[in-house]
Order: structure tokens, then C-alpha cells, then sequence
């Protein structure tokens, strides 16, 4: 359980001191909600707390929409940790921001869930909305599995309120 504590701790820290190195636009989010939420028996379901860094430096308008780079990790109440990096899409329909992303991730179960894996892919899908000036309140869905490729698949579901603020 420590070994899970400490590197969530390190992940967080490596990502508040590289958000501040950066002489551009970051985003900050910070988010909680439940990992596991369609867990059929209640045993694996629990509380989750995570970080996302997004550098509005390495935006990209693209023929197929406006992308970006994305890392971040959380913790669950079982001490399972899940550190990732990967790519968010973002489309606008006047103030309500659609945000769909792909994430290949290590997976450490703690005392939680084992997903059959230490790499994970999670898929998610964000409905954001501009609530002041450089901030957005979302709520996401995501799907975390390994594709089959570990010696179980039985992925998780998880749902979250996201805080996000441009520094």
C-alpha cells in the first residue's frame, strides 16, 4: 500500500512542478467519483481521486477535430493506482465542451480489483461546462481494460465530477 501511496504522490507532484515549468497555458483537473460503478456483486466498487495535466501548448486543430496531449493517475479506496498518458479530442457545442480520449496506462491493483494486467487502456468520455473564467466543471465515464492481452479481461467502468482550471 505504500508503494501505491508514494507513487500517486510522486505522479502528482511531477505534475503541479512540470504544469509551473511550463511558460504557457496548462490545465489542471482534479476529479472523484467511483471506480468500478457497474460492479455486479459490490465488491470491487469504490471511490477513486485523480489529477489530470493537459499543456495547451501542444493543442493541434486537425481535419478530425482539436486534440491535445493528456497525463494524469488515480487512486482508488482500495489503493489501486492507475498512471496514464495519452490524447483528448475536444468538440464545442456553444458553452457544453465534448472531450472523448484514449489512454494507455500502468495499473497497480493494491488491494483492489486486479484487471488482469499492469498496461490498461482507458477510454473516456467527458460532457464539460465553462463555469467561470478558465474553468470547467465535467462529469466523464471511462472504460479501463487491457484488449485481452493479460491473463483476465474483466475491465472496470468508473464515473467521475472533474474540476478543471487554466493556470
Amino acid at each position: 500500500m505504500k508503494f501505491q501511496f508514494f507513487t500517486f504522490l510522486f505522479t502528482l507532484v511531477f505534475l503541479v512542478t512540470s504544469a509551473k515549468a511550463n511558460e504557457g497555458e496548462t490545465d489542471i483537473s482534479f476529479y472523484t467519483g467511483t471506480f468500478d460503478v457497474i460492479d455486479e456483486e459490490g465488491d470491487d466498487q469504490t471511490s477513486l481521486f485523480g489529477i489530470e495535466h493537459k499543456n495547451s501548448d501542444l493543442f493541434r486543430d486537425t481535419l478530425l477535430g482539436k486534440f491535445k496531449p493528456i497525463t494524469g493517475g488515480f487512486i482508488t479506496g482500495d489503493s489501486s493506482v492507475y498512471l496514464y498518458t495519452g490524447i483528448e479530442g475536444q468538440y464545442g457545442i456553444g458553452p457544453i465542451k465534448i472531450l472523448p480520449s484514449f489512454s494507455p496506462g500502468y495499473y497497480e491493483k493494491g488491494d483492489g480489483k486486479d484487471l488482469g494486467s499492469m498496461l490498461e487502456f482507458k477510454s473516456e468520455i467527458k460532457i464539460g461546462f465553462d463555469i467561470f473564467e478558465n474553468s470547467k466543471l465535467s462529469y466523464s465515464y471511462s472504460h479501463i481494460s487491457n484488449n485481452d492481452w493479460g491473463d483476465t479481461n474483466p475491465g472496470t467502468d468508473n464515473q467521475h465530477i472533474t474540476f478543471s482550471k487554466k493556470f
